[in-house]
Formats: structure tokens, C-alpha cells, sequence
């Protein structure tokens, strides 16, 4: 079957198919992540934390490519979850230092299941996972070298 040439036929989109798959693979995590009190975004947030366990505002928007005026509420809701802790730098009082918690750091452990739940529902071999998610970071660099 040949593809029609129409340019802005939905068909003919890579970005539909992409929107489409997110939409549906963040909805798979929503019931599996209110089991643990944290939404997609604010997952993201703590893997990072679970990972660096201490960064400042800037880096963590620079690394999760979030504005700093999504990533401040998600901060400050995590921060009243006692997940994290913010705090003015001493060096300079214009940066916000955030640290993970003992409470953020025990979530890991209940969060340890969401992963394998999320691959049986993607249900791709591991050659296939490496190849969407290599794929999938070459459209996000070829984007920002564009930009």
C-alpha cells in the first residue's frame, strides 16, 4: 500500500504517533504511581533525586528539560510530602538547593515495581527497548541541535 503525499495527513505524522504513545504510556503509570502519592512528572522528579540525592534548581531543569516554573510547584508538593527538602543556597540566595529526604529515599523501595509493571504493558524485547529508546534520544539531540 502506497502512502498518500499529503504532507498534513495524520497518517503521514511522526509527531502523532509519538504524542500518541506517551499519552497512552503515562496513562498506564497513573494508577500503578497514586498507589505510591506521586504523579508522572513527580516521579520523574524523584528518580532523579534517587540518583543525585541533592542538585539545585537549575541542573534538575537542565537534565529533566522542565521550566523552572513547572518544576518549582512540583518541588514545593513534593517538599510538603516530605520527599525532598529546598533550601536558599548560603553562596548565593538567587539558587534553591533541593536534597532528598530519608522518607524520599525509603520511596524507591515501594516504587521498585512500577518499572517491571510498565515493561509487560509496553511488552517489547530488550532489543527492541534499546533500539526506541536510542531512537528516541537521537529525535530529542537532533531537536535541540536545531534549536
Amino acid at each position: 500500500m502506497e502512502r498518500d503525499s499529503d504532507p498534513l495527513k495524520l497518517e503521514n505524522q511522526l509527531c502523532f504517533p509519538i504524542y500518541l504513545c506517551s499519552k497512552e504510556v503515562i496513562r498506564r503509570y497513573t494508577p500503578l504511581l497514586e498507589k505510591i502519592d506521586l504523579t508522572y512528572t513527580q516521579y520523574i522528579v524523584m528518580m532523579y533525586f534517587w540518583e543525585k540525592k541533592k542538585s539545585n534548581v537549575k541542573e534538575i531543569s537542565d537534565t529533566l528539560l522542565l521550566d523552572p516554573s513547572t518544576l518549582t510547584p512540583l518541588l514545593k508538593k513534593l517538599e510538603s510530602k516530605g520527599f525532598v527538602t529546598r533550601i536558599r543556597s548560603t553562596k548565593d540566595e538567587r539558587n534553591l538547593e533541593v536534597e532528598i529526604t530519608e522518607k524520599g529515599k525509603k520511596l524507591k523501595n515501594k516504587a521498585k515495581f512500577v518499572p517491571e509493571k510498565i515493561e509487560k504493558c509496553i511488552n517489547l524485547s530488550g532489543e527492541e527497548a534499546i533500539a526506541l529508546y536510542s531512537l528516541m534520544y537521537k529525535v530529542l539531540n537532533n531537536i535541540e541541535r536545531n534549536e
